[in-house]
């Protein structure tokens, strides 16, 4: 019912950006937050950003060179990604909350993921 569609991850090395993209669409009357986040390999799932109305939170770890933005208009979400670490390399989702159209449901949708890939 509702789909997500990232895009922007790739290979980069350590110092340089990348800026993710994800836009929702579907039977969607609105959505409360959008955020993203990372999952390495043998680690957890864990929270990158999110965004909701005109609050923001990050991960102590990427405060001050990630920044989540919204358009509103479009149902999109971004994460420009600055300073890149090798660390920063992981799997990276897209999550978005909101409601349906029909009877206004509440939904939880991720994307597929996106690759980010720093090297040193």
């Amino acid at each position: 019912q509702v789909q997500l569609v990232e895009s922007g991850g790739g290979l980069v090395q350590a110092g340089g950006s990348l800026r993710l993209s994800c836009a929702a669409s579907g039977d969607i009357s609105s959505i409360s937050a959008m955020g993203w986040y990372r999952q390495a390999p043998g680690n957890q799932r864990e929270l990158v950003a999110t965004v909701s109305g005109v609050r923001t939170q990050y991960a102590d770890s990427v405060k001050g060179r990630f920044t989540i933005s919204r358009d509103n208009a479009k149902n999109t979400v971004y994460l420009q990604m600055n300073s890149l670490r090798p660390e920063d390399t992981a799997v990276y989702y897209c999550k978005t909350e909101g409601y349906l159209a029909i009877f206004r449901n509440p939904f939880t949708s991720w994307g597929q993921g996106t690759q980010v890939t720093v090297s040193s």
